[in-house]
């Protein structure tokens, strides 16, 4: 599984563990739902700021994240 997809995977886990629709994530990154929606289906992959952002809203590590671990 490349990087591309297990971020997305674990995007879309981390966000329903927590119990946030896409809309909710999104407005906690300040954008629209579509675009949680374009990261969990892999039209976009999130930049470097963002997946901190997200590391810390879903209280995992970077590495987590990005499927290195």
């Amino acid at each position: 599984m490349e990087y591309q997809e297990k971020i997305q995977k674990n995007i879309k886990q981390c966000r329903k563990s927590l119990g946030l629709t896409q809309g909710e994530l999104a407005e906690k990154l300040n954008g629209r739902k579509s675009l949680v929606s374009n990261y969990e289906n892999g039209y976009s992959t999130p930049d470097i700021f963002t997946l901190i952002k997200l590391a810390d809203l879903f209280k995992v590590s970077l590495d987590e994240l990005v499927g290195r671990i």
